[in-house]
């Protein structure tokens, strides 16, 4: 949890006096030789889990601070920028920042705080890199990375492109009609199955069509509708991709190992 009573909010959640930051110091040895690669691993790394939760490649951005840009301390920084609606800003940064941080603290207690290298032998002072990414900016880069448009069926259609694996709610479970205790008897036992595993929702009011639709607005990556085949033939449900919008069959039993290798990435 991180304050700064000094600014003035705006831009939604991304500037806040209160938010979430996630940060850590990654303590290496010194050198001139080790820094840089390091500091570039964890440029590439957060850049590969950036793009692996769902954002958008062509929305990011890269600023190198040199020269006055860089903080007296600092070997290096680079800040990984995202394309919001309200221009380019800094989502994340990475930072060299030499052993700035432990002399401060050894100067100040009074105690060495070098280490000693079991492997070589040697003692030295750690340096860090320390990379630093807002919560809440990271959020409201999602949802602007998963907001997508396009056509079905004649008709524009506005939705989340969530990851299935941080979408918040995984599916919703559709009786194809909510008067008919057949129906609902089936996809209530489904729910309730899903639910022990996943965020679902249930959604039994109005046409099928306008079900989705609701659905897509909120990111819910797979629609699961129980019908008349699903209870008279034994056929399972079918299970609607929310960005592709094609439907498959699926029976009963396999749809938590269909669900599981689409959201989870493996078999169940």
């Amino acid at each position: 949890k991180a304050f700064r009573n000094e600014i003035t909010p705006r831009n939604f959640i991304f500037r806040s006096r209160e938010f979430e930051q996630m940060e850590v110091e990654y303590f290496i040895e010194g050198g001139d030789d080790v820094w840089p690669v390091q500091q570039q691993k964890w440029i590439d790394d957060s850049k590969n889990f950036l793009l692996s939760i769902g954002l958008r490649e062509d929305l990011m951005g890269w600023d190198v601070h040199e020269g006055d840009g860089l903080a007296h301390y600092a070997r290096a920084c680079t800040d990984i920028t995202f394309r919001f609606p309200f221009g380019e800003q800094e989502l994340m940064g990475i930072a060299a920042r030499g052993n700035y941080d432990l002399t401060q603290h050894s100067e100040g207690s009074g105690k060495s705080l070098e280490y000693f290298d079991e492997q070589t032998k040697e003692k030295y002072l750690p340096h860090v890199i320390e990379p630093s990414l807002g919560v809440d900016r990271l959020a409201l880069a999602i949802i602007c990375s998963a907001y997508a448009e396009d056509e079905v069926g004649g008709e524009k259609r506005n939705f989340l492109k969530f990851d299935p694996k941080i979408a918040p709610i995984k599916a919703v479970v559709l009786p194809l009609l909510k008067n008919k205790e057949a129906l609902v008897g089936v996809a209530r036992e489904l729910f309730e199955r899903l639910q022990k595993r996943y965020n679902v929702m249930w959604d039994a009011s109005g046409a099928i069509g306008r079900r989705y639709r609701r659905a897509d607005e909120v990111g819910v990556p797979f629609c699961i509708t129980v019908d008349f085949e699903t209870i008279e033939d034994d056929a399972g449900v079918t299970i609607r991709d929310r960005d592709t919008t094609e439907q498959v069959r699926v029976p009963l039993d396999e749809v938590i190992p269909y669900l599981s290798k689409r959201i989870d990435g493996f078999d169940e």
